[in-house]
């Protein structure tokens, strides 16, 4: 008996999935689910293996209570120190029973014992890995494939979900294909918490730059963001504070090596390499490559920005469905408006249009002095009311006259809104 309890502790420690004292205790638990399979009724056992030779006894065993409500496991004080004068409240008292034999039907029990055991161990040390390591990439073996999601195994014991949000569109998977992904978990109503694998979350793409490119590693290339079309294209935007290394080169490789064997494993996915840079407009212009950017005018009360382009890269800054401006826009977290020269002419003339008649009509200015106004920047009328008179002086052609006439006039609009 005591040689195959030491294997059956080798053979797991073999794998080196547990300690050998983890696996003892594993065994011991199992074991005493084991014998109590043997009695009709309820009962509490306690099993103590030999850690040097194997052996083992069995022990019932009563918890020591003020009131009996489960009399197969529970015993009374006075009752229990009539055997031991010195136990107390929530002590045991024991008693040697017959062990188990170790036949096939034990076996099994040990067998899905130890099984269930060491998933709930692997499953905590997973847990508090994510806990503490978010956002690792791991790498699952497929075992089966449903409609909206798909099984793979991390290892012996431990299987994870892909959902259909998380999968790449169009790639098609088949059993036994091994895949990277994001492992996170969910806490699912009625079954606890689920472990899952994602490989449409962006981190992915963090996590796969570190796996393949040193300096990223290193935090000698820094990555500062991402914004991904998953399965179709990315981009990332990158930087080096060290003057001697060229963070796109280091990310692409020689011959785009680096780059390839991202792409390769995210089935394919165009990636865009971008240089960050401080200035939101430079950065735009940076990530609209491969674009040709010819002007770029900032709004920076709504956030937005025209970005001015010829004709002919029109369609290029777009990109296909869109994707090229989208994607740019996340990444740098502005809304972007793609315009050829031309489109941007006429709006800024319908715009300047509605500036002049707005000024004509309110402040009944004449021509040239309206003209003076929208060249220095003013386009709304509240402008005009808030900017001091000691500024409108300093404008060429702007005497006092003016400015006393244009307060007037703001005056009566504003104060007439109030009213």
């Amino acid at each position: 008996m005591n040689k195959e309890i030491l294997s059956i502790v080798e053979s797991i420690e073999n794998k080196k999935l547990l300690s050998r004292e983890e696996i003892f205790k594993i065994l011991e638990f199992a074991l005493s689910i084991a014998t109590k399979k043997k009695y009709p009724y309820d009962i509490d056992v306690r099993i103590s293996i030999n850690r040097q030779n194997g052996d083992f006894h069995t022990f019932r065993r009563w918890l020591i209570v003020l009131y009996v409500t489960k009399p197969t496991r529970e015993i009374t004080l006075e009752a229990a120190q009539f055997e031991n004068r010195y136990v107390r409240i929530n002590d045991y008292i024991e008693d040697q029973i017959d062990s188990v034999m170790l036949n096939r039907f034990t076996t099994q029990i040990i067998k899905q014992e130890i099984i269930k055991k060491i998933r709930e161990i692997e499953m905590k040390k997973i847990l508090d890995n994510i806990y503490h390591y978010p956002n690792q990439i791991v790498t699952g073996i497929v075992t089966s494939i449903k409609k909206k999601y798909i099984i793979l195994n991390l290892n012996d014991h431990i299987e994870v979900m892909m959902q259909d949000k998380d999968m790449i569109p169009k790639e098609h998977l088949k059993l036994g294909d091994r895949i990277k992904g994001i492992l996170y978990h969910e806490h699912i109503p009625k079954k606890g918490i689920q472990l899952f694998i994602s490989r449409s979350k962006p981190e992915i793409l963090f996590e796969l730059f570190k796996i393949e490119i040193p300096e990223v590693k290193e935090k000698v290339v820094q990555i500062k963001a991402v914004a991904r079309h998953t399965g179709f294209r990315s981009k990332v935007a990158v930087i080096s504070y060290d003057h001697c290394i060229d963070p796109i080169g280091a990310c692409i490789g020689i011959r785009g090596t680096r780059i390839q064997a991202i792409s390769k494993e995210i089935f394919d996915e165009r990636i865009d390499i971008i240089l960050w840079n401080n200035n939101p407009a430079q950065f735009v212009i940076n990530a609209m490559a491969p674009a040709n950017v010819i002007d770029i005018i900032v709004h920076e009360d709504s956030y937005t920005m025209d970005i001015l382009v010829d004709t002919s890269y029109l369609s290029q800054a777009i990109g296909r469905h869109g994707q090229n401006v989208r994607l740019a826009s996340k990444l740098s977290g502005w809304k972007l408006n793609i315009l050829t020269v031309e489109e941007f002419k006429k709006k800024n003339t319908i715009k300047m249009r509605k500036i002049y008649n707005l000024f004509f009509k309110c402040l009944q200015l004449q021509k040239y002095i309206i003209n003076i106004l929208i060249k220095e920047g003013f386009s709304s009328l509240e402008e005009l009311f808030y900017i001091s008179d000691n500024v409108l002086l300093k404008i060429q052609d702007i005497n006092i006259n003016i400015v006393l006439w244009i307060r007037k006039k703001l005056k009566k609009i504003f104060f007439n809104s109030l009213n």
